[in-house]
């Protein structure tokens, strides 16, 4: 007698994210005089931050918790062992994993120059958003930058204050140059049908196991976001899943979450199966390249 397939239980929609403003980026310009801003925010888990930009470039770090911050053509996981650099006039929006706290770098960039304050010749790579590493030493000096924003008739910085700062920022721009840049991002296409599943996925990657049934969400046939996967992104969605995978894995492991704890709740039938896609995927075993990030 055959067996009977036994239906798989789908895990509860999540709840939509509470969508809030940018907190007075306006506040925190920097310029000629003060080329480097600290901010500090508190956000809470399954919150957005809505899309804006600004005309200066930008340091995202998470002191805790993970963010991922998504631009025009790609989404970033920034856990707390990463940073990312998103350049001048790129709009982005800010989505919480978990609460966390974000700490923002504003960096002034003179007309036509990008980058944390380089030769012209070495600027290109900073043309775009990228994840670098976060060294110990990177992460005790933002911590020691001041982070008051410039309200009316606020009293004038006495010049030790100022001094100092000069000197944080000078080691903190040093510390940038020589960041070790990370392959995390996720790429993200420009077709609306595409972007909305591929949000989707980011958002909940364990849902379907198979594009059909993400297909099926969205009103349409997995062919025909198999054949825009191919055409927008250059993958399949399997590989393309591949890597929201690897980000997420990196989210939970910031948590403490044990590998086979990650590989369960990312939908692989073993721990085997998930340490055999890293090392595919990066060329790492989990245990090493999720080691900062833990």
């Amino acid at each position: 007698m055959p067996s009977q397939a036994v239906p798989v239980r789908q895990p509860p929609r999540k709840p939509a994210r509470e969508r809030v403003p940018p907190l007075a980026p306006q506040l925190y310009q920097p310029g000629a005089a003060r080329p480097l801003r600290a901010k500090r925010r508190r956000l809470s888990a399954d919150s957005e931050v809505l899309p804006h930009s600004h005309p200066w470039a930008q340091i995202a770090f998470s002191t805790v918790g993970s963010v991922r911050m998504t631009a025009a053509h790609g989404t970033y996981l920034v856990p707390p062992s990463r940073a990312l650099w998103i350049p001048p006039g790129v709009e982005h929006a800010v989505t919480v994993v978990d609460d966390a706290e974000l700490v923002t770098l504003y960096l002034h960039q003179p007309r036509g120059h990008c980058g944390p304050q380089l030769p012209r010749a070495q600027q290109a790579p900073w043309r775009q958003c990228r994840v670098l590493e976060v060294s110990d030493l990177l992460r005790a000096l933002v911590l020691q930058l001041d982070d008051a924003p410039d309200v009316p008739d606020a009293p004038a910085r006495p010049p030790e204050a100022l001094r100092r700062e000069k000197l944080l920022a000078a080691l903190v721009l040093d510390e940038l140059r020589r960041a070790a840049p990370v392959r995390l991002g996720v790429a993200l296409p420009s077709d609306k049908r595409l972007r909305a599943l591929c949000l989707a996925v980011l958002d909940d990657p364990a849902r379907h196991r198979t594009l059909d049934a993400w297909a099926q969400d969205a009103g349409a046939s997995g062919r025909t976001f198999a054949r825009l996967f191919r055409l927008q992104l250059g993958v399949s969605f399997g590989q393309w899943r591949q890597q929201v995978f690897l980000t997420r894995a990196l989210a939970l492991a910031a948590r403490g979450q044990p590998m086979s704890q990650i590989a369960g709740e990312l939908g692989y039938a073993s721990a085997s199966a998930f340490t055999a896609m890293v090392r595919r995927t990066v060329g790492q075993p989990p245990s090493r390249f999720f080691a900062a990030g833990a």
